[in-house]
């Protein structure tokens, strides 16, 4: 048993490591001119090391969303009585809090693969949150697809613009804008 939680220790370490450098490397150099070569040496693993665990540098930066989705689900999970799309807060207080970084791996700079797959999270939230809402049959998958389009979108041009509006202002937004559509759905 011992053998095998130092393994794991090693695997989450050496997931850590990569994860890490990759963020250094997209803040210094922006998504593009990222290698996984580049991942290797600067988390000080080799390549053999990162592919045992990723299949290239976006399934690297997947997993990175995959936790913050994981991390907004048990958030919203311990709240007693959680407002409407309560998910959309923490949403946007990520973006807010690595606003940069966000800028470089979902913004329009980004990787097809990585806003793909970061759309794709968002409406697992979301489909999460209209059957909390009641939202069923049919219209589930229809309603979801049109808020989380409307969601990433409103997400992207926030974090583009240089004046910004406060993250509450766009949670509110969204949110009074989502409100009509929900109940036309239900």
């Amino acid at each position: 048993a011992r053998a095998k939680r130092d393994v794991d220790r090693r695997v989450r370490r050496s997931r850590q490591q990569l994860h890490e450098a990759l963020v250094a490397l997209i803040l210094d150099r922006g998504w593009d001119r990222v290698t996984v070569q580049a991942v290797c040496d600067r988390a000080g693993v080799g390549r053999s090391t990162f592919y045992v665990h990723f299949a290239d540098k976006e399934d690297l930066l997947v997993g990175g969303l995959d936790h913050v989705r994981d991390d907004l689900r048990r958030w919203r999970r311990a709240m007693k009585r959680p407002p409407s799309f309560a998910f959309v807060g923490g949403l946007i207080a990520h973006a807010d809090g690595s606003r940069r970084l966000f800028r470089a791996v979902i913004g329009k700079r980004a990787g097809v693969a990585v806003q793909r797959r970061f759309r794709e999270v968002v409406g697992e939230l979301m489909t999460d949150e209209l059957r909390e809402q009641k939202v069923g049959g049919p219209m589930i998958a229809l309603t979801s697809r049109f808020l989380t389009g409307a969601l990433v979108e409103m997400l992207f041009a926030w974090v583009e613009d240089k004046d910004t509006a406060p993250a509450s202002d766009v949670e509110r937004q969204f949110t009074q804008l989502a409100a009509p559509v929900v109940l036309a759905a239900r």
